[in-house]
């Protein structure tokens, strides 16, 4: 059984719409998916409307956090998403989203970077709107060359002249969020350390106390050092040892499937949620 649980479509920052992302998902061989587009359960039900026939949806999101002012990323799964309280969060999450990113155009304006908001709109195809969206913008107005070059102190890096921060949840306050909608929760990319995401043993504790479920190891951005101290601690803490690709379509080169969880670890994260909107088939196969 293959299962990949780390996700994106054009609802986010993905490239293509959840019904081809599903399909390709079968196509790469996977059996379980999970859909965690940024702060939106957006396209949950596209994604589940076009499964094709073998594969079963994990319904997810990666929600926007922040500790010691530095981003963290908390990939939820397996709750529900009419839950009030988290539902809530989300919708204030994507609102300040589309404000950031107003003002990051019109910063880059100010600096004669000739993208508007228009532009922008049109690449975003959700109200998740992110920096790549903003990126891809400005490769089609001609002031830089890749999206690369955009993510940079001289543009729109966190460091950068055209940077603006925008609303994110404390990580211990998401966990709790996520429980309460009966769902479980995974410390994304927590050492993928050429964007800027490292964070110590000692947060990981302090996360895991707080009520983490899981902590992705096996992640691209990943170095084989990293994953065996991460596994070492997630055995530690007793929290699953998860696998996923960070797929976003064509901006990281269609990779689903290109890491993946092992089925007892996926069932140790099924056995601790109680989430409304599972989705899961009562014919699921069980962990082996």
């Amino acid at each position: 059984m293959r299962i990949d649980l780390h996700s994106h479509s054009d609802r986010s920052d993905g490239t293509r719409p959840p019904a081809e992302v599903v399909r390709r998902a079968r196509a790469r061989g996977l059996d379980v998916l999970a859909l965690t587009d940024h702060d939106t359960v957006a396209g949950w039900d596209e994604a589940a409307d076009s499964l094709p026939a073998g594969l079963t949806l994990v319904p997810g999101v990666e929600l926007s956090c922040k500790h010691d002012g530095r981003s963290l990323h908390m990939l939820g799964y397996l709750f529900d998403q009419d839950e009030p309280n988290l539902a809530a969060e989300l919708a204030r999450l994507c609102d300040d989203r589309v404000i950031r990113a107003q003002g990051m155009v019109d910063r880059l304006r100010d600096l004669g970077v000739d993208v508007t908001w228009g532009m922008v709109r049109a690449l975003a195809k959700g109200e998740a709107v992110g920096r790549p969206h903003i990126a891809r913008a400005m490769v089609e107005a001609g002031a830089v060359r890749s999206t690369g070059e955009a993510f940079t102190s001289r543009w729109i890096a966190q460091d950068g002249r055209a940077y603006v921060e925008r609303y994110a949840l404390d990580p211990e306050r998401a966990i709790g969020l996520v429980r309460a909608a009966g769902g479980v929760c995974v410390l994304a990319h927590p050492r993928a350390r050429r964007r800027g995401y490292v964070f110590a043993d000692e947060t990981i504790e302090k996360l895991a106390a707080a009520g983490l479920a899981g902590i992705e190891v096996d992640h691209p951005d990943h170095v084989p050092e990293d994953r065996a101290r991460l596994r070492e601690l997630a055995t530690a803490l007793d929290l699953a040892v998860t696998g996923s690709s960070d797929d976003h379509g064509e901006l990281t080169g269609d990779r689903l499937g290109a890491e993946t969880i092992a089925p007892d670890a996926f069932g140790k994260l099924r056995a601790g949620a109680s989430g409304d909107d599972l989705r899961l088939p009562e014919t699921f196969p069980e962990a082996r």
